[in-house]
């Protein structure tokens, strides 16, 4: 029986080396050096080194002079009602919830007076509450309003629109979608 005791203490203390230490460190290295951008946390920064944002965190847009992005149920834009960012996660409200439904109401309200169609992905979040992308149509979409705003030519804003479109995951998977962050920035870069 002690024996059988020393096996299994000997067994627990290989695999905990294995899979707590040997394992962890070997993927951090793996990241860091093939995948560093991507195992940092996609960060964007500006000019000066600032980190602004990620690729991969939607954030809020209210000038007129940007593109919405989707809605969330978590604010991660700086702030005075900004939430921590390690929050994440939908309302999990079903769609007869009256909460809900006034948001939606309220949304479409603040579209229509922007004068902006409202589309799925600019109405609802998605399920992780952290999508930073929109379809290609909601980004059509708000080329008026921009361009008035900023006095800039409706086709420039459709070329720019076009070169920030991601396509499918793996050209399978998904939608193309268009990352807010990254077409407001270059919208900046103009």
């Amino acid at each position: 029986m002690v024996k059988d005791i020393i096996i299994g203490l000997r067994s627990t203390l290989i695999l905990w080396v294995l899979t707590a230490l040997i394992y962890p460190f070997l993927m951090i290295f793996i990241g860091q050096t093939v995948f560093p951008y991507q195992a940092n946390g996609s960060l964007i920064t500006d000019n000066q080194d600032q980190v602004i944002g990620s690729a991969l965190i939607g954030q809020t847009f209210t000038s007129d002079r940007y593109f919405i992005s989707r809605p969330s149920v978590i604010n991660y834009s700086e702030g005075g009602d900004a939430q921590p960012t390690g929050i994440s996660g939908a309302s999990n409200l079903a769609p007869s919830n009256p909460d809900l439904i006034k948001r939606v109401e309220k949304t479409i309200f603040d579209l229509q007076q922007a004068q902006i169609k409202p589309t799925a992905d600019l109405l609802y979040t998605s399920g992780s509450g952290l999508d930073p992308h929109i379809t290609l149509e909601s980004a059509l979409l708000q080329i008026p309003r921009i361009a008035a705003s900023r006095n800039i030519d409706n086709n420039q804003l459709e070329i720019l629109i076009t070169k920030h479109i991601d396509g499918r995951f793996l050209s399978i998977f998904g939608e193309p979608g268009v990352n807010v962050l990254k077409l407001n920035l270059a919208l900046d870069s103009l």
